[in-house]
């Protein structure tokens, strides 16, 4: 037989005797690399649990303490704050508050201009 049809014959063997194998070296890397991720990642999210594990137990505790002061405030002051914003309306027609050197408070209103500017060279429709 000549050398050209011994090689067809011998790759038919090979494959049939050991199964198809990957195509590449670089399709197993890919494979270990992607599961050695995972565990990574895996092990990642575990050490962060285990660190603020304790944190998150004392933010649970501090809630609960808190829980009854923050229900008689919102009992209490709902109302007025409901009120307030009713007067308020829209905050956004507001300017951040100013602290005065006296310690006053103000809060301006935003001129109309401020709370809808048209942008230069367009026209609203």
């Amino acid at each position: 037989m000549a050398m050209k049809q011994i090689r067809p014959l011998v790759t038919a063997l090979f494959v049939t005797s050991f199964g198809a194998l990957p195509l590449s070296a670089q399709e197993v890397e890919e494979e270990q690399g992607r599961s050695l991720m995972e565990e990574g990642a895996r092990l990642f999210l575990e050490g962060i649990q285990r660190e603020m594990g304790p944190a998150l137990e004392d933010l649970r505790g501090m809630t609960e303490e808190m829980e009854p002061a923050l229900r008689q405030f919102v009992e209490e002051m709902g109302p007025a704050l409901s009120e307030l914003m009713g007067k308020v309306g829209d905050l956004s027609a507001y300017h951040a508050p100013e602290v005065l050197p006296n310690g006053d408070i103000i809060i301006r209103r935003k001129t109309p201009q401020e709370i809808d500017p048209v942008p230069e060279g367009e026209i609203e429709l």
